[in-house]
């Protein structure tokens, strides 16, 4: 099988992603496609907007409402495409993020901060990428939850007991599974995987993982005897030194930092409490390489770099430490999947009522938001492929009338003369364009292209 190739026709791409969901009748499945294409003529807009007239958008708010229609049931048909997609080594990166709705829907939970709750639920993602090249291959499961209320006054053995939010960690990569053959996972995780129950799953399924370390004080085992993660660093030893671009933040701008890094072996031991259903695993030996990346002589008032990242490559030289950050430094992908969905398929905008409705819109929502972000990495990952190899013909014509000075050869060409429809200057100075640029070019340019089809018709 080759290598799965990105649809841009909206009609084929939405066969391609819901033809083969099971919604208990076949009318919903086909529903269900005739939805997902007009969302992807119009990805941010209203339901009322997507649809042609009244009777198809009370069809979708009836498919959206129907208790067979669930989220799950709709983006299950992606999971496993995206995972039989994979080929050689993939990096699977996962995160999570949460959705507010405001008050007043039913069934929701609560998200926000104490002081600015609202209702929403948790969406967490793991987003299977190419490690070579980083192209986008799609969602390889997804969980959608609600936080639950803890209640106060519990001992500590209650509370141990109790399920934990962050378990969805460990079951994501359980609905990911193990890698075919000939395939490598690494699974890309922040601070809220580093349990010794997650990098278990990850073990007993055969991959890879980058987890960052969320706390320093952590006992382990290294060579020289029991201590703190912190201070095993301390006998690490330095491979190397590199420059790392910062990107800015609410509290400082983007900067350039000296980078140095350093490199040691340490084995987890199981922790005091463990879930029942893990005890059998008790002796199993978690060995992992741990690399800390610190910040030289940072800037007066500005938070130094430092990561501390656990691994399971075993890596000692600098190229293959180098080879780890640069898989970790990716998990910035994720957070555009999350600017995607929320901003260019406007989630959180959506006004259905229930939460089966919100969680089932959802469904077809982070499908969309996939083949968002795939626009725009695809002519990082392929800049010299020929355009013709991937845009429909009929595209290419009509985008060479509507911007008649463009010359476009490669997906490169076609994907900065988007960009310039959603405001892109396309300068040498200014580099390639951002998402938000190209989904506007892109949203322009199809309801143009939408038009002149209606004219064609009548």
């Amino acid at each position: 099988m080759g290598r799965r190739a990105m649809e841009l026709s909206p009609e084929l791409w939405a066969e391609n992603e819901f033809g083969t969901c099971d919604l208990g009748d076949k009318r919903r499945t086909a529903r269900a496609v005739i939805y997902a294409t007009s969302a992807a003529l119009n990805p941010a807009a209203s339901t009322p907007d997507q649809t042609d007239d009244w009777s198809d958008c009370k069809a979708a708010y009836d498919l959206m409402n129907c208790p067979d229609v669930t989220f799950e049931a709709l983006a299950r048909p992606h999971w496993e495409r995206t995972r039989a997609a994979a080929r050689d080594h993939v990096l699977v990166i996962n995160d999570t993020t949460e959705t507010n709705y405001g008050r007043n829907r039913k069934g929701l939970g609560q998200t926000g901060d104490v002081v600015g709750w609202g209702q929403g639920f948790f969406l967490h993602s793991a987003m299977m990428v190419q490690a070579d090249d980083l192209r986008v291959l799609g969602m390889a499961g997804q969980e959608l939850f609600y936080r639950k209320r803890v209640p106060g006054g519990q001992s500590t053995a209650v509370r141990k007991r109790r399920k934990r939010e962050s378990e969805v960690w460990g079951r994501l990569v359980e609905e990911v599974g193990t890698p075919a053959e000939g395939v490598r996972y690494t699974h890309v995780m922040d601070r809220a995987a580093d349990n010794w129950e997650v990098l278990l799953r990850m073990q007993l399924r055969g991959t890879d993982w980058i987890v960052r370390a969320s706390t320093l004080t952590r006992k382990i085992l290294h060579e020289k005897g029991r201590m703190s993660l912190e201070e095993a660093l301390t006998h690490g030893e330095k491979v190397g030194e590199y420059d790392l671009q910062v990107r800015s933040s609410k509290n400082q701008p983007a900067r350039k930092a000296r980078i140095a890094v350093r490199v040691t072996e340490i084995t987890m031991p199981a922790p005091a409490y463990i879930a029942p259903q893990y005890r059998s695993f008790r002796k199993i030996v978690i060995k992992q390489t741990v690399i800390e990346a610190c910040e030289i002589r940072p800037p007066e008032g500005v938070k130094p770099v430092r990561w501390v990242l656990y691994t399971s490559h075993k890596v000692r030289a600098f190229t293959g430490v180098w080879n780890v950050l640069e898989w970790y430094e990716a998990r910035w992908m994720i957070e555009e999947y999350h600017k995607c969905l929320k901003s260019g398929c406007s989630l959180e905008g959506r006004q259905y009522k229930t939460a089966g409705a919100l969680e089932a819109v959802a469904g077809v929502l982070t499908v969309l938001a996939v083949r968002l972000l795939q626009l725009k990495t695809v002519a990082r990952a392929e800049p010299d492929r020929p355009a013709k190899e991937i845009v429909p013909a009929d595209w290419l014509k009509f985008l060479s009338l509507v911007r008649r000075k463009s010359k476009v050869v490669t997906i490169r060409d076609f994907v900065r003369e988007l960009a310039k429809m959603g405001g892109f200057l396309g300068r040498k100075s200014d580099g390639e364009p951002g998402w938000q640029t190209l989904w506007r070019g892109f949203d322009k340019f199809l309801t143009m292209l939408a038009g002149a089809e209606l004219i064609r018709k009548k």
